[in-house]
């Protein structure tokens, strides 16, 4: 193991007080307490193309774990979210909700996977018309809702509203809540990101229910749920017919499509390079400080897995007397 592996997160396996059960998800460690709260902790994974890369990314899950919390807070004028505490720099602890079986992807302009479509002539996203002449990752007319059906082991499905409401995955009085809702978490991200000097391309959301109220839940506006492109150029670059400065995780995708891999059968994932993974640490640091204004505090990984056993502890006993 090289050092830039060793001051990483790779994963956890805790114990903690009044634990239920645990499930790891492509990128987050999940641990059920009491089957009321969820403890989650942010690894430094890195997932594409519906895979894990076989190298974690230093200071990934901490990026991660304090841009969706700090969003978390400022967004609870619009939705309820399931954060309670962020015990530990990789961790956020909250309610446990029933989810949704469908993620919400606003998009504003025409990029990534939106984009691969309407290149093969698709003008219709999830029952969205798209107009003729745009380029990649011109501005939409309006900001449009494109959900995906949630997939564990293959990858996520395009779904129109209208499909949603006919399979019985979300009555349709609550699918216009959702959708409005999102649109407005969508909209404060846009306002905040043009603040910092960045356009908030696209992005997805998750929710869930707890007590009959919808409740936002997983993670916001990160750069692995979100698409940011630098505003002060994007105007000169899209005259120009270049590809945009951006902060996401679109990067990766277009790194790992050069060296011939798209998560299709029988394709190989390429060997991550020390250069390569060190350049996606600065990147997620670079849009942390980027999109929050603040200087990022890379946290110690000396002691980190009895940090979080110990934060998540005193956490929990704190919350269940």
């Amino acid at each position: 193991m090289n050092a830039m592996e060793h001051d990483s997160l790779v994963s956890t396996n805790f114990f903690f007080k009044h634990q239920v059960d645990f499930m790891r998800g492509k990128v987050r460690d999940v641990y059920n307490i009491k089957d009321e709260y969820i403890v989650m902790v942010a690894s430094d994974r890195i997932s594409a193309f519906d895979h894990v890369l076989p190298r974690p990314i230093p200071f990934k899950g901490q990026v991660l774990n304090q841009i969706a919390s700090k969003f978390l807070d400022a967004t609870t004028h619009i939705v309820k979210n399931w954060k309670i505490a962020e015990p530990d720099p990789h961790v956020t602890a909250g309610y446990k909700c029933e989810p949704y079986p469908v993620e919400f992807v606003v998009r504003g302009y025409l990029a990534g996977h939106a984009w691969r479509l309407y290149k093969e002539g698709a003008r219709e996203i999830c029952g969205v018309s798209l107009p003729d002449g745009l380029k990649q990752n011109d501005k939409l007319p309006q900001p449009i809702l494109t959900p995906t059906t949630k997939a564990h082991e293959s990858h996520d499905l395009d779904i129109s509203v209208d499909e949603i409401v006919a399979q019985r995955l979300i009555k349709r009085k609550e699918i216009q809540k959702l959708e409005k809702i999102s649109l407005e978490l969508y909209e404060f991200g846009v306002n905040h990101a043009h603040g910092q000097d960045l356009i908030l391309v696209d992005t997805k959301y998750e929710f869930g229910k707890l007590d009959d109220e919808i409740y936002l839940i997983d993670e916001i506006h990160t750069p692995d749920s979100s698409r940011y492109f630098y505003a002060d150029t994007y105007e000169e670059i899209q005259a120009n017919d270049q590809n945009q400065r951006q902060l996401s995780k679109e990067f990766v995708r277009q790194w790992l499509i050069k060296n011939g891999f798209q998560g299709l059968e029988g394709q190989l994932i390429p060997p991550l390079t020390d250069e390569f993974v060190e350049s996606v640490s600065e990147r997620y640091i670079e849009l942390y400080e980027q999109i929050t204004g603040e200087a990022f505090e890379k946290r110690s990984y000396e002691n980190i897995n009895s940090d979080i056993e110990f934060a998540v502890n005193a956490f929990i006993a704190d919350l269940i007397q």
